[in-house]
C-alpha cells in the first residue's frame, strides 16, 4: 500500500550485518586478555615480513602494525634461532609499551620448536597450526598432539589454519577416491572445498579430544579466489560454531589485492561470518607493511562494524573543480587524523567516530559539510575565493587567502579538544 505523501506504508529495512553465535576464544598474555568471537568486535590481524631472528627489527615492525590498528600480529617461527628470539621480541615490545599479542606461525617443525623452546611457547599468545604441514604418515597425529599439548600447558589459543596451497594430500586423495564412486560425482573444485573444511573440522575435533578447550580454537580455510572463499566459509560457518578467521591467501598487490579482499570479506562479514580478519597484501615497492592493516580497518569501518579513525568525506572532483586544492587538503587532513590517532585514542575517547568533510565546490560542498561534524566547502572554478566552514551543522566562519589548509587543520584540532577532551569544571 502506498501513502501518497510518504511513499510505502512500511519503512525500508535497514541493512545491518547478520549475527552468528560462536564460541569465544581468549587470547592471553601476562595479565592481558583479548576475546575473539562470542559477540566480541571483529578483530584485525596482520603479519610481519621481517626475519624473526632480528628481534629488534621485528619488534619495531610489530609496533608499527599495532599503531596502525592491528590487534594481533603474527610472526614466523620457523627455526630454532627464530624460536629463541621470540621472548626477546616480547620483551622489547613490553619495554616500548606495545601491548599487542603475538601469534606464532608454525609449519613443519612447530612440534619440536614448541617443545624445545618453552620460553617461546610461553611468550606467544596464540599458535597457528597448519594441518597440511604438521607431518606425514604415523608422525602426523603425534606431532599435532605435541603442539596441542603445548597450547594446553601454557593456556594458549590455537588457530587451525588450512590453506588450499598446502592442503593435506592424503585427505584430498581419499575424498577424490570416494567422489569417484558417487553416482553423480561432484566437481573437482567442490571436492577441494570439502577437503578444506574436513581438514579444519577433523583437526579441531582431534584437538578437543586431546583436551584443548573448544573455546580456545579458531578456524580458517584460506583460498585465493573470491567466490571460492565465500563458498567455503558459508559452509564452514554452517557446520561449526568455532570463531573463524577470514582472509584471502595471497590476495595480491595494490588495487587487485585490496579490491579482492574487500569484495570477499564484505560479503561474509555482512552475513555475520568472521571474527578476525587479515588482508594479505603484497606490499608494492616502497609501500609500508601497515597498508594491509589500513585496508582491513577500512573494510570493517565501511560496513559499520568497527570505528578506528575519523572519516573524511571528500569530493571526487569534476569540471567544476579544476584546482587540486581540495584534493591536497583532503589528503593532508586524512594523513593528519591517522597520524594523531595513537595519541588521540587515549586522550580523546570517541574521537574515532568524528566525521570531517573536505568538498570542492558549491554543488554538494555545503550540504556534505553540514552532515559532517566539521567540514569545509572550497571554491570551485569561477566561484568566489571563499571557503565556508561548517561545525555541527551550522556555518561557523569563512576562510580566505593562502593559509586555508593550515587554518582548517587548526580548527579541526580545536574541535577535537573541545568536543572530545575532558569536561572543564
Amino acid at each position: 500500500m502506498q501513502d501518497k505523501n510518504f511513499g510505502p506504508a512500511q519503512p525500508i529495512a535497514l541493512a545491518l550485518p547478520a549475527q552468528r553465535h560462536t564460541r569465544q576464544a581468549r587470547i592471553v598474555w601476562g595479565d592481558n586478555v583479548v576475546t575473539v568471537g562470542g559477540g566480541a568486535p571483529v578483530r584485525v590481524q596482520s603479519m610481519t615480513n621481517t626475519d624473526t631472528v632480528d628481534a629488534i627489527g621485528t619488534a619495531i615492525q610489530v609496533k608499527e602494525l599495532a599503531l596502525a590498528g592491528s590487534e594481533f600480529v603474527r610472526i614466523t617461527v620457523n627455526t630454532p634461532e627464530a624460536a629463541a628470539a621470540v621472548p626477546y621480541i616480547r620483551e622489547q615490545l613490553d619495554r616500548m609499551g606495545v601491548n599487542t599479542p603475538l601469534v606464532g606461525d608454525f609449519h613443519y617443525n612447530g612440534h619440536r620448536l614448541l617443545t624445545e623452546f618453552p620460553d617461546c611457547a610461553q611468550a606467544l599468545s596464540k599458535y597457528r597450526i597448519n594441518p597440511g604441514n604438521v607431518g606425514k604418515g604415523e608422525k602426523k597425529d603425534k606431532q599435532f598432539a605435541q603442539m596441542i599439548e603445548a597450547a594446553i600447558r601454557w593456556d594458549k589459543a590455537v588457530r587451525i589454519g588450512v590453506n588450499w596451497g598446502s592442503l593435506d594430500q592424503v585427505l584430498l586423495a581419499e575424498l577424490m577416491d570416494a567422489n569417484s564412486r558417487r553416482v553423480q560425482p561432484w566437481e573437482a573444485r567442490q571436492v577441494m572445498y570439502e577437503a578444506l573444511i574436513a581438514s579444519a573440522l577433523d583437526s579441531a575435533r582431534q584437538a578437543e579430544e586431546l583436551g584443548l578447550d573448544g573455546n580456545q580454537i579458531i578456524l580458517s580455510c584460506k583460498v585465493s579466489g573470491v567466490q571460492d572463499l565465500i563458498a567455503v566459509y558459508r559452509e564452514l560457518a554452517r557446520r561449526c560454531d568455532y570463531a573463524l578467521h577470514l582472509g584471502l591467501t595471497e590476495a595480491g598487490m595494490g588495487t587487485k589485492g585490496t579490491v579482492a579482499s574487500s569484495a570477499a570479506l564484505s560479503v561474509l562479514l555482512q552475513e555475520g561470518i568472521g571474527e578476525t580478519i587479515r588482508v594479505s597484501l603484497t606490499p608494492q615497492p616502497g609501500e609500508a607493511r601497515t597498508q594491509e592493516v589500513v585496508v582491513a580497518s577500512e573494510i570493517l569501518q565501511a560496513l559499520g562494524l568497527r570505528v578506528f579513525v575519523p572519516s573524511v568525506t571528500a569530493c571526487p572532483g569534476c569540471g567544476r573543480t579544476t584546482s587540486t586544492t581540495f584534493q591536497e587538503l583532503a589528503k593532508q587532513i586524512d594523513d593528519y587524523l591517522r597520524a594523531q590517532m595513537p595519541l588521540w585514542r587515549a586522550r580523546y575517547p570517541g574521537v574515532e567516530g568524528m566525521k570531517v568533510a573536505v568538498m570542492g565546490c558549491i554543488v554538494n560542498g555545503p550540504g556534505e559539510s553540514k552532515h559532517a561534524d566539521i567540514g569545509i566547502s572550497l571554491p570551485g572554478t569561477g566561484e568566489a575565493p571563499a571557503a565556508p566552514v561548517f561545525i555541527d551543522g551550522e556555518k561557523a566562519l569563512t576562510l580566505r587567502g593562502e593559509g586555508i589548509a593550515q587554518e582548517f587543520q587548526a580548527l579541526v584540532e580545536s574541535y577535537v579538544q573541545r568536543r572530545y577532551g575532558p569536561r572543564q569544571p
